[in-house]
């Protein structure tokens, strides 16, 4: 296998939608033995991810109640070999060379978790799929 990269999961606030994205990547890619992880960030971060995830996660034994929301810089965006945003606005972030992804039909956490989770669920293991074909 080659060097370790990574999937850059944007949501706007970094509070919600990326942490379950990038918490569900990092165990399927663990478990299927590829070299890739996950980092999160957002274009308008808030202080603290969102309760509702925080405890989401837990229940699945994953902590995320030290994550701290960031804004998404360039140097992610280039270094990352994918970028899946959840409905953010990257006009004049170009990437340098990752695949860009939009899952905007993700809907918002607080309006409904378990929608919002299953469709993140479906893409990731869609994508996990698409980069173990691809590291064979």
């Amino acid at each position: 296998m080659s060097r370790t990269g990574f999937v850059l999961f944007l949501c706007p606030h970094n509070a919600a939608k990326s942490l379950l994205a990038a918490a569900y990547f990092d165990r399927l890619a663990r478990r299927r033995g590829l070299p890739y992880r996950a980092d999160t960030a957002g274009t308008e971060p808030e202080a603290v991810p969102a309760p509702v995830v925080v405890e989401a996660l837990r229940a699945e034994g994953v902590d995320v109640s030290g994550h701290l929301p960031r804004l998404v810089q360039q140097q992610d965006l280039d270094s990352a070999q994918h970028v899946v945003s959840m409905g953010c606005n990257l006009i004049g972030m170009a990437s340098a060379g990752a695949r860009v992804e939009h899952w905007d039909d993700v809907p918002p956490v607080i309006q409904n978790l378990d929608a919002a989770y299953a469709i993140i669920r479906s893409r990731v293991e869609a994508l996990v799929s698409e980069l173990e074909r691809e590291t064979q």
